[in-house]
């Protein structure tokens, strides 16, 4: 599986990439991730619009999804920045990038000159040529070499736990730290927190658990380890950093919660219908409950580790 493969299983948890049961056909490709289709999947001008329309439906939820989770924790990535120093010179690896906002943040902080590499297997949510200092590169970190060395930043949200060789992707960025670098990993737990509505007080807030534990079901299912993220200090440790530390964020409530929420819902709805997971009408109520703006909604528990290579 690579980087843009199974993301949608991102938000809750991550694949598990022991030997597990074949697939089931139609796998959902993004639960609570990044739905980016390869350019192959592109569609031609001449093509049924059934099918360009069902590809710009599901660009424009994962755009929604994108936005969402970047509102909820981009802070905690920068404030994790913030905390290492980043700053004029520095050289920074973005592996799996998802989107502008991080690479940009990270571009005005390291200045004319330092230097971002930004990379992913699938690039398309950027629509313009990169400037100097970023540099955009396809490549997949869990089967390729590091595309430089020497960094003194390097992050990785929500990509250790979709890669098939973990091991892998981990020494391969652990090698392109300079001595003293730093590297932050950050991806969810699912099991820490495992409510929606933590606080149910009603109907609409008992359906809204009902449905994210078919959301668990489903992510079970299709095999993924949704306690991945209380595993990255000791990978990290193992992996031969030093002064390793974790935290975690869990956002109780937001508009962006509920966009997450929303998006997420609305990309698994067909599957978790076809499991008896849930009903159409489960899922018609719960994104009415949704829309009203009064429900409190927890986001995923984010688990951020960070470590210095000796």
């Amino acid at each position: 599986m690579t980087q843009t493969d199974g993301h949608l299983l991102d938000g809750l948890g991550h694949r598990d990439h022991r030997p597990q049961p074949a697939p089931q056909p139609e796998q959902p490709a993004e639960l609570l991730g990044h739905l980016a289709p390869r350019d192959s999947q592109e569609p031609r001008a001449t093509d049924p619009d059934p099918r360009r329309d069902e590809l710009a439906r599901r660009r424009a939820e994962v755009a929604e999804w994108r936005a969402a989770f970047a509102a909820l924790f981009d802070p905690v990535t920068f404030r994790h920045f913030e905390g290492f120093g980043v700053g004029p010179g520095w050289r920074c690896w973005e592996s799996g990038a998802s989107g502008p906002s991080v690479v940009s943040w990270l571009a005005k902080k390291v200045g004319p000159t330092g230097k971002v590499m930004a990379t992913a297997t699938d690039l398309s949510w950027s629509d313009s040529p990169a400037r100097p200092p970023v540099e955009l590169r396809v490549h997949d970190v869990a089967a390729q070499e590091p595309p430089g060395e020497r960094f003194d930043l390097i992050h990785a949200r929500l990509v250790l736990g979709r890669v098939p060789d973990r091991e892998r992707a981990l020494r391969s960025m652990v090698e392109a730290l300079r001595p003293g670098g730093r590297l932050l990993v950050e991806d969810t737990d699912a099991t820490l927190q495992p409510l929606l509505c933590p606080d149910e007080s009603g109907p609409e807030q008992q359906l809204a658990n009902r449905l994210r534990q078919g959301v668990r079901s489903l992510l079970a299912h299709h095999g993924v380890d949704l306690a991945h993220g209380r595993t990255l200090p000791r990978l990290l440790r193992e992996a031969g950093l030093r002064q390793v530390e974790a935290d975690a964020s869990f956002p109780v409530t937001s508009p962006a919660c509920a966009a997450l929420e929303s998006a997420t819902i609305r990309q698994v709805r067909g599957r978790l219908v076809a499991l008896n997971l849930a009903t159409d009408a489960d899922i018609d109520r719960h994104l009415s409950h949704i829309s009203t703006g009064e429900m409190d909604l927890a986001a995923p528990t984010l688990i951020s580790a960070w470590g210095r290579k000796a």
